[in-house]
C-alpha cells in the first residue's frame, strides 16, 4: 500500500512537472523537441545549484553570460522555474537589460561623453549602484523589494509605480546578460578598429575606451558578487546577427498578441538597423568568447542553431 502511493506520487509529480514545462515551452516559443534539452542539460545544472545552495547555507548569487539571442534568458527563466518547482527554492531571474539607465540619463551622457552612449547595451548604459543595491535587498532583506523593469520596446525604464515587487530574502537570484562577467581589455587593443561603427562614428576610441573604463571602475566589482558562473559559448560573433534578428521578431509577436502594447511596434527594429545596433556589442562579444570559456563554472557550447552541443566545468565552484 505505501509502494503504491509512493508510484502514484512520482506519477502525480511528473505530470505536473510535464505541464509545467509545456506551459513554458508555449511562453518562450519554443519548439517541443526542446524537452529533450531540459532533460539532458537544464535538469542536471538545476539539480547541482539546488545542491550547492544547500551547501552554502545562504541565497546563491548566479551570473549568466551569453551573446545576443544565445539563449541566456530562456536558461535563467527556465533554472527559476526548476528550481522552484523540483526543489522549493525561492528563485528569481533578472536581466542586467533591466538596470539600463533612463533614456534620458542616457542622452544626457550622450551628450557629455559620445553619442554612441545614448545607445542601450554596453557598460556604461547600466545603473551599477541600482543592480547591486537590488541584489543585496533580494538576498538579505525582510519582506518586499523592487525589482526595476526595462521596456525595450520604447527604449525607457518602466516608472517605479510599475516595477515588480517580490519577498525577500531569496534562495537564488540568477542575473543574466550579454557582457556579465567580461573583463576589461587591455588599453592597446582599443586604438584598432574592429567595425564601420568603430571606424566611423568612433576614429578617436573615447567611446569604446569610456566603456573599457565603467568595466574597470565599476562592473568588476559587481561580478565579483557572483557566486556561480554559467556561459552559452556562442561558435562566432558572426550567428549573432541572425540570433538577434529572431528575437526582434519574437518581441514583435508577443507585442501583437498584446493589443494594449501594439503601438510600440513601429519602435522595433528593422533588419537594417540591428546590422548596426550589434555592432554596439562586437568587441566585447568577441572579447568574452576568448577570455571566459575558461573561467566559468558550468559552460555550455552551442553550434549554430543555438542547440548545446557540449557542457564542461571548467571552474569547479568555490563558495564561502
Amino acid at each position: 500500500m505505501i509502494d503504491a502511493i509512493h508510484n502514484w506520487t512520482l506519477l502525480e509529480e511528473r505530470v505536473n512537472n510535464a505541464q509545467t514545462l509545456q506551459k513554458f515551452l508555449h511562453e518562450q516559443q519554443l519548439p517541443a523537441h526542446f524537452l529533450e534539452a531540459i532533460e539532458n542539460w537544464h535538469m542536471p545544472l538545476a539539480k547541482k545549484l539546488a545542491a550547492q545552495r544547500s551547501q552554502a547555507g545562504r541565497p546563491l548569487l548566479i551570473g549568466i553570460n551569453g551573446s545576443q539571442g544565445s539563449g541566456k534568458s530562456t536558461l535563467a527563466a527556465l533554472l527559476t522555474l526548476l528550481l522552484t518547482e523540483t526543489y522549493q527554492l525561492k528563485s528569481i531571474a533578472l536581466s542586467i537589460d533591466d538596470f539600463y539607465l533612463t533614456r534620458d540619463s542616457r542622452l544626457a551622457l550622450a551628450e557629455k561623453v559620445h553619442p554612441l552612449l545614448a545607445t542601450r547595451g554596453v557598460p556604461g548604459t547600466h545603473d551599477i549602484p541600482l543592480m547591486r543595491s537590488t541584489l543585496q535587498s533580494l538576498a538579505y532583506d525582510q519582506g518586499e523589494v523592487q525589482i526595476p523593469r526595462f521596456d525595450k520596446a520604447s527604449d525607457d525604464r518602466y516608472p517605479q509605480t510599475q516595477w515588480d515587487t517580490v519577498t525577500a530574502p531569496l534562495d537564488v537570484i540568477i542575473v543574466e546578460g550579454w557582457c556579465m562577467g567580461t573583463p576589461a581589455q587591455p588599453e592597446e587593443t582599443l586604438k584598432h578598429p574592429i567595425n564601420d561603427l568603430e571606424t566611423r562614428e568612433d576614429s578617436e576610441t573615447i567611446w569604446r575606451s569610456y566603456v573599457n573604463r565603467q568595466i574597470r571602475e565599476q562592473y568588476t566589482a559587481a561580478y565579483e558578487a557572483m557566486d556561480i558562473w554559467v556561459m552559452l559559448q556562442a561558435p562566432s560573433f558572426d550567428c549573432v546577427y541572425r540570433w538577434r534578428l529572431e528575437q526582434e521578431q519574437k518581441l514583435a509577436t508577443k507585442l501583437h498578441q498584446d493589443s494594449t502594447d501594439a503601438p510600440q511596434q513601429n519602435k522595433l527594429m528593422s533588419a537594417e538597423q540591428i546590422e548596426r545596433f550589434i555592432q554596439h556589442y562586437q568587441r566585447l562579444t568577441e572579447h568574452s568568447l576568448k577570455m571566459l570559456p575558461a573561467s566559468v563554472n558550468y559552460l555550455f557550447e552551442l553550434d549554430q542553431n543555438r542547440h548545446i552541443i557540449a557542457a564542461s566545468e571548467p571552474q569547479p565552484v568555490k563558495l564561502s
